[in-house]
């Protein structure tokens, strides 16, 4: 594939421009130094209307005092010859065979950003960005992908606050390790008391017969004589009862008024630890949840790595980060203005790899390395460069001075070869 530029310009009458020639390098960069209000912008603004058509004509594209309509010829690298010339600056393109085209056939290799590229140069971060990664078509996967990296990163970052607020509860929670694990029922202490105090009543009835049969006992001594016979059936049964009385022990119900007292204050205890538990259980599950979003976080970051690791990238070392160029691990606003300009030309030419050129003004904020390094890098890639800069130095290729390039015999426009006819101007 031909990649187009520039191989010779001439302008008269645009703007400030009384008549130039340029013939830029090929490769490299190519400076029109000059003092302020000479004609050096009115140089690129020639070109960007020569072949980016009308939406590029300058608003007074005429320069003040002349007679003559302007006149623009550009011979591109390909023998392609683009005019621009009469009273209505008609379009003419005329390829190497003589065939005739118009805007259509510039267009296919014209690209817009290549003769504005200060627009985007200017542009915001995200629009740069969104810029490049429509050209290496990546956009919209990587768009989704940051979505998703979003999500992720908020719904992580919430289960992270509820986990740390669960561990900070439990924490907070007092714990008593001497309460059981269940509530205790007051109804099941208290049937265990009655059933306690029916036995002790038991027992207390029993002792009662006893101290009746001691009684009776007592009586039939009186009475042995009249009363031998009942004195030894009274005499068996007291033996019986003796013997039964004998292993009986009564069983204390303190523990369990104690219990019944305090069973509040217990079931107090046992609901705090059951709560610091609880609190303990959510803490490690939120704990969980964060660990699985924060793999997942990092699979989708992965993605995005690899998606942009493999993507035709129109430079080393550039990226998109976080919706923001990156190139050398630097944001735009960090790089160098060698660096902003090799990856402005870079995209432009991504952009459309046909349009080996690119349009810039004021470059007089640069330094002279940066311009060199800058120019070197122009020549490396096979690249063509046009800027203007406040100078006249010799970093530049050529000096504009009243609208013609100092030391150039000045073109002279055939007055014989313009004829007025029907109050129009022909050529």
């Amino acid at each position: 594939m031909e990649t187009m530029k520039i191989n010779q310009l001439e302008v008269e009458n645009v703007k400030r421009i009384k008549a130039v020639k340029v013939e830029p390098t090929a490769n490299g960069l190519t400076i029109i130094g000059g003092n302020n209000n000479q004609g050096k912008t009115s140089v690129l603004d020639s070109i960007a209307w020569a072949l980016g058509g009308d939406r590029y004509r300058p608003s007074q594209a005429t320069r003040e005092g002349s007679l003559i309509p302007p006149i623009l010829h550009i011979v591109m690298n390909n023998g392609l010859v683009v005019e621009r010339k009469g009273k209505n600056s008609d379009l003419k393109v005329t390829d190497p065979s003589g065939r005739k085209g118009g805007q259509q056939l510039l267009n296919e290799f014209v690209n817009q950003l290549a003769l504005d590229l200060p627009k985007f140069m200017e542009a915001s971060g995200k629009e740069k960005a969104d810029i490049l990664l429509q050209i290496i078509g990546i956009g919209d996967q990587l768009h989704a992908l940051e979505q998703q990296e979003t999500d992720q990163y908020n719904r992580r970052r919430a289960i992270g606050q509820i986990a740390d607020q669960k561990e900070k509860f439990a924490k907070e929670q007092p714990y008593y390790p001497d309460a059981p694990k269940d509530i205790v029922s007051a109804t099941e202490l208290i049937k265990r008391q009655q059933d306690i105090l029916a036995k002790n009543g038991e027992n207390q009835r029993k002792r009662e017969r006893l101290h009746q049969l001691e009684q009776e006992s007592q009586k039939i001594n009186e009475e042995l004589e009249a009363l031998l016979k009942r004195q030894e059936q009274v005499q068996a049964d007291l033996e019986t009862a003796r013997k039964s009385a004998a292993d009986l022990q009564d069983e204390s119900t303190a523990e369990l008024e104690a219990s019944i007292t305090n069973i509040e204050e217990i079931n107090r205890k046992v609901r705090a630890n059951l709560d610091k538990d609880k609190a303990e259980d959510d803490a490690r599950e939120y704990h969980r949840q964060y660990d699985c979003l924060t793999k997942e976080l990092y699979d989708t970051r992965q993605k995005k790595t690899d998606l942009l690791k493999n993507a035709p990238l129109p430079l080393p070392e550039l990226s998109v980060e976080d919706g923001n160029l990156v190139y050398k691990g630097q944001q735009w606003d960090n790089m160098s203005g060698s660096d902003r300009l090799k990856v402005a030309t870079a995209i432009v030419r991504k952009l459309n790899p046909k349009c080996g050129f690119v349009l810039l003004d004021k470059l007089e904020q640069m330094d002279l390395g940066t311009l060199q390094e800058f120019g070197a890098w122009l020549e490396a890639e096979g690249l063509q460069a046009i800027a203007t800069r406040v100078s006249t130095g010799s970093e530049c290729s050529i000096i504009i001075e009243d609208g013609y390039v100092a030391g150039q015999e000045p073109l002279i426009v055939d007055a014989i070869e313009t004829v007025k006819k029907d109050d129009k101007w022909e050529w």
